[in-house]
């Protein structure tokens, strides 16, 4: 199997042993000991993840020829309107986005004016070396032997910094696929932030991780506890909201359950993402969240979905207005309530100031 040379790194099979397993993982819900704190003083504050890929079929299998990134071009458009919003998002950039030249340019433009922040997101069926199948299960890159999940991390990681000119801190796995040795190699290679939890989905029967019984909360993963793990917000709303984690799940034996318990305004599980989840819903979870007292919200979108016709959520001009629509209530909605955008290296650097000094 190809890979760099991984002499100078720890033995990532062997980086937990005993409790600190549970504990420094990030793909099982984590201790209380392992939950980050940040300063009072830093407010309520939001974080905007892109999933910066390329465009492929949704519906087809996944197919190493699927490259193309011309929905790239209207990315400095959607960062023009995010910057007028006040927004600072963060771009979780795959192979295909950097090694094209005229996306690598794009990206490079966008972070020298803008300081964006740029990421690793890891598709592994597009991302070299390619020593695996292309099917389902190792579509999730925790399912890979950990040698070729250590090399195509560091291929990335060096091909973003080539192309770009920053060498990413910030991780997020492709289909949220992270496996049990991910936290180490993660922070192996100097990455601080990992942003592949889906709180409260469940990719299981896909071959993919559990986040069912993950909360929002931000926490400390790998085995020197230096990687923030930031969730994916999402929560459920409702009447009956306080039960969702036992209720919910039901939908997987019960036909139409979770239709109904949405319907009848009993459950619903509401992920900040304007991809399928509508305003007032969102608007219903960030108020339900405030009140809770979530400190930081992470929300998302995918690339593709600034043109019509790349992703299931954005099929047509009318598709379009709406995701900027939704985009502008929120914002409304967390000036409002006094939440304010926050850079990834913020985030990282208040919790750091909060673990460093216990």
């Amino acid at each position: 199997m190809s890979g760099a040379d991984n002499s100078d790194k720890p033995d990532v099979e062997d980086a937990y042993s005993g409790e600190e397993r549970r504990m420094g993982r990030i793909d099982r819900p984590p201790d209380a000991r392992a939950h980050a704190r940040l300063p009072r003083d830093f407010g309520k504050r939001f974080a905007i993840f892109v999933d910066t890929e390329e465009q492929f079929d949704w519906e087809k299998p996944l197919r190493r020829e699927n490259t193309a990134v011309t929905a790239m071009e209207e990315l400095p458009a959607a960062q023009r309107f995010f910057r007028e919003a006040g927004a600072l998002p963060i771009y979780m950039c795959d192979w295909p986005t950097v090694d094209d030249d005229r996306s690598a340019a794009i990206l490079a433009e966008m972070h020298a004016r803008d300081g964006c922040e740029i990421g690793t997101q890891l598709h592994p069926w597009v991302n070299p070396p390619f020593d695996e199948a292309v099917t389902a299960y190792n579509s999730f890159t925790g399912n890979l032997p950990v040698d070729l999940q250590r090399a195509k991390l560091q291929r990335l990681t060096a091909r973003i910094g080539e192309r770009i000119g920053v060498r990413p801190t910030l991780y997020r796995a492709g289909r949220y696929g992270i496996g049990k040795q991910t936290a180490a190699l993660l922070e192996a290679e100097g990455y601080r932030m990992d942003a592949s939890v889906r709180a409260l989905f469940d990719y299981g029967a896909q071959g993919g991780p559990d986040f069912s019984g993950f909360e929002t909360q931000a926490f400390w993963g790998g085995p020197g506890r230096t990687l923030l793990e930031l969730p994916l917000t999402a929560t459920f709303i409702g009447t009956l909201r306080q039960w969702g984690e036992r209720l919910f799940p039901l939908g997987d034996r019960i036909s139409l359950w979770r239709t109904i318990m949405a319907r009848t305004g009993m459950i619903q599980r509401i992920a900040l993402t304007p991809e399928d989840y509508p305003l007032p819903q969102a608007l219903e979870a960030i108020e339900r969240l405030l009140d809770d007292g979530l400190a930081v919200f992470s929300l998302s979108y995918h690339s593709p979905s600034v043109v019509p016709g790349h992703t299931p959520y954005v099929r047509d001009a009318a598709d379009l207005k709406a995701f900027y629509a939704w985009w502008d209530g929120v914002f409304d909605l967390f000036a409002r309530r006094g939440v304010t955008a926050a850079r990834a290296a913020e985030i990282v650097a208040a919790a750091d100031a909060v673990r460093l000094a216990e």
